[in-house]
């Protein structure tokens, strides 16, 4: 299964390893799930992941990208037509266009985008879609 994981999903799975993001960084460590991403996610999960406040070993941080770039699907994007409210997370849109993959979020509503042909989970909506399929 491919999905676009966004930030805050990858932020909040390293910090609380038992909650719905916890189980999807799990999968993704396993090799369930393939993240699908571009330099841009890339550079925002590195830059986000090694900020002071969250404790993340620089080390860890470099594993997990490194997995994420070895095991993910890179994508070349095209710009959405409409921009959305912040330009920060078209990236994370755009990839999810460019795969046909599903966006996996704690915001959705950041997600608003007319007639979008890419559905947009939360991260417990997710999983409970993942075990309803019971990927190989």
């Amino acid at each position: 299964m491919k999905i676009v994981l966004d930030t805050n999903v990858l932020v909040s799975g390293l910090l609380k390893a038992h909650s719905y993001a916890g189980t999807i960084v799990r999968l993704i460590a396993n090799g369930r799930i393939k993240v699908v991403y571009d330099a841009r996610i890339l550079s925002e999960y590195r830059e986000v992941l090694c900020r002071p406040k969250f404790g993340f070993a620089k080390a860890e941080v470099d594993a997990l990208i490194t997995l994420i770039e070895a095991e993910g699907i890179l994508v070349t994007t095209e710009p959405l037509p409409v921009p959305l409210p912040d330009p920060d997370d078209e990236p994370f849109l755009e990839a999810a266009m460019a795969k046909g993959a599903i966006l996996v979020t704690g915001n959705k509503k950041h997600f608003t985008f007319p007639e979008s042909p890419v559905t947009i989970l939360n991260p417990s909506e997710f999983i409970s879609l993942w075990r309803n399929i019971k990927p190989e």
